[in-house]
């Protein structure tokens, strides 16, 4: 790759379930599936072993579905912080060769080797292979690993062959391996984006990239030109340190339920449940939201997203909470099945610095003191833990909401 920049997209093989594998190897000898609600035949798959997959079964779909295709499958409930402790210990392993470690999710790392090859003495695939077999054999997981000059082309890579492979995609070979494959394949193309670029004459990523930009601009707006440069290798993303301060644009949290919501009552206990989490962790990152975002799906996975601009930053759980609930009632017929529920604050400002303007001294002095009031509740938690107190609304045990924080955020 010459002077090129050297970047690997490592992504764990069914992380959860080869997790759920190393805590009990008999799982091995059977097809398997980790399942937000094994108990109920409604529950998500959420990751499957090898097994499982020759029956046909995907991540998503319920395990009533599964089970149909396969029952003998065994279902076993998430571990998230299991999973949380084993990634880290993998991000570790990658520290071992670059501090340029830009965690992508719990189970995907991009690595920039650019400056290590030397150090090694070996080429980028030797650097790759080295890598997959450590964390094989040290944690007990298998990592398939793209390598490329720049992460969009890295992580196709990482996606070519599984499980437990290196894939090097390169100016040479990236006619026979990329740009041969489905335009639906590309990072960033979606069905409907799809759709309209096969309707273009636009079928292959070789396509796209040999389009005109301004025909793409034409038909896709701004969201075309990046696609074009996308597929043409132009991205110059840089892989972040694994040790730098990343600045925080939105705090959220969402939740795949135990079963279904229809009652109002539980729409309100998990929004306010969600809510506290996003309030604490504002709190955690001394900012404030000016927007609240929810998302909502139903047992179809249908998903639609509402957002509400803020009169105050908040970072209160109380105005999360009524402006969440605002945005659910407004926008979803209560009693229609709700599966998953996102709660997000959006547009942040340093608390420090975001102050209230209202004109009306009573609506300041109401926010002061639930300030006060949620400032105890934040102290008592962070001394005794999440689960100490509580608004007492948040009752419905049943949905899961004791455990539903760990391992179910996203910060962008």
């Amino acid at each position: 790759m010459g002077t090129q920049r050297v970047i690997l997209h490592s992504d764990c093989n069914a992380f959860f379930a080869s997790c759920e594998e190393m805590m009990n190897p008999s799982l091995r000898d059977v097809p398997m599936a980790v399942a937000g609600d094994p108990e109920k035949k409604h529950g998500i798959i959420l990751a499957k072993n090898e097994k499982a997959k020759k029956y046909g079964i995907v991540t998503a779909e319920t395990v009533y579905s599964a089970l149909r295709k396969c029952p003998s499958l065994v279902t076993v409930p998430p571990h998230h912080g299991e999973y949380m402790r084993i990634s880290k210990k993998i991000n570790e392993i990658y520290l071992d060769y670059t501090d340029l470690v830009e965690p992508f999710s719990i189970d995907e790392s991009y690595l920039d080797v650019t400056g290590s090859l030397a150090l090694f003495n070996k080429t980028p695939e030797e650097l790759a292979d080295t890598i997959r077999l450590r964390i094989q054999e040290e944690i007990g997981v298998t990592v398939s690993i793209g390598v490329s000059f720049c992460k969009v082309f890295a992580k196709m890579g990482s996606e070519y062959k599984k499980p437990n492979a290196t894939t090097c995609i390169t100016r040479d070979n990236i006619d026979k391996i990329l740009y041969s494959q489905p335009v639906g394949n590309f990072l960033f193309v979606g069905a409907s984006t799809a759709g309209k670029l096969k309707k273009a004459g636009i079928y292959t990523i070789g396509d796209l990239a040999r389009s005109s930009p301004m025909q793409l601009s034409h038909l896709l707006g701004k969201q075309g030109l990046s696609l074009w440069q996308a597929a043409n290798g132009q991205d110059e993303d840089p892989v972040r340190s694994y040790f730098e301060k990343r600045e925080v644009k939105s705090v959220g949290n969402s939740m795949t339920f135990s079963r279904d919501l229809t009652a109002l009552s539980e729409i309100k206990s998990a929004l306010s449940a969600l809510s506290a989490s996003v309030a604490v962790r504002l709190r955690e990152e001394n900012k404030k939201c000016t927007c609240v975002q929810v998302q909502i799906r139903d047992h179809d996975f249908k998903t639609i997203s509402r957002q509400k601009t803020l009169m105050q930053p908040t970072w209160l759980q109380r105005e999360i909470t009524e402006v969440a609930t605002e945005l659910v009632t407004a926008n979803w017929s209560i009693g229609k099945p709700i599966r998953l529920l996102g709660v997000t604050g959006a547009e942040l400002l340093d608390a420090d610095t975001a102050f209230l303007q209202g004109s009306l001294f009573g609506e300041v002095e109401k926010s002061e003191k639930q300030e006060k009031i949620e400032d105890a509740m934040s102290a008592l938690r962070k001394k005794y833990g999440k689960a100490v107190v509580s608004f007492g609304h948040t009752t419905h045990s049943d949905l899961g909401f004791s455990d539903f924080d760990e391992g179910r955020k996203k910060r962008d």
